[in-house]
């Protein structure tokens, strides 16, 4: 399946079963020739078509297609700083990773309760970054600033961005983490019993999990 066509077919998917809503969230992948498709402004990641995808150079410039998304900052920093490893980035606003960020985090280095082995194996450690202006480019600049070191990060107030080597890897991850954050939203006040550091090390070590 075309590139274009596979990021439309998950964009639908996220968009039906309530993982994104409206015209929220956007998604991105990285082309052979080194540009970049994306979602245009205002699009609903349940309508979105093949030839009404933006097409964008690594810079940010738009080379063809609508005007794109007003996050193009958040995407670009990713694929900036991770190199080989961003082929693909889905930011969302899912409701229970959204939900979660609202309430006091133990650790915004590691914000993900480690609740089951696969946030682990999927998301590595996933940072938290305070809230912005949608769109603004403090966002881009504030991924930046992670140099790499995380393939996820939750935007207060907003939702996830996650990146991985391909758009269907990078949409399980995302799926991955509301998943996770629903567990922990679900489960706050019950003192849930999570995995061991123990636990986490040798999920780490047997899955070569990026762990900074």
């Amino acid at each position: 399946m075309d590139i274009r066509e596979q990021l439309c077919e998950l964009g639908l998917s996220l968009y039906n079963r309530g993982l994104t809503h409206g015209s929220t969230g956007n998604l991105s992948a990285r082309l052979p020739d080194g540009n970049i498709i994306v979602t245009p402004t205002g699009s609903s990641l349940g309508r979105l078509t093949p030839e009404g995808l933006s097409v964008i150079s690594p810079q940010g410039e738009l080379i063809s297609g609508a005007k794109p998304t007003k996050e193009v900052p958040l995407h670009q920093a990713f694929y900036s700083t991770r190199g080989d490893k961003a082929g693909a980035v889905v930011h969302l606003h899912s409701c229970h990773s959204t939900a979660l960020s609202l309430l006091p985090s133990e650790d915004e280095t590691d914000w993900l309760p480690h609740l089951t082995p696969y946030g682990i194996m999927q998301l590595g450690k996933v940072r938290l970054l305070p809230y912005f202006i949608p769109g603004s480019p403090e966002i881009g600049k504030a991924i930046t600033g992670l140099a790499g070191k995380h393939s996820a990060v939750m935007l207060a107030n907003h939702g996830p961005v996650v990146t991985a080597k391909n758009i269907e890897a990078a949409v399980y991850a995302a799926e991955e983490l509301e998943a996770t954050a629903k567990l922990a939203f679900l489960t706050r006040a019950l003192n849930p019993n999570g995995l061991t550091p123990e636990q986490v090390d040798a999920l780490v070590r047997q899955y070569n999990v990026e762990w900074n």
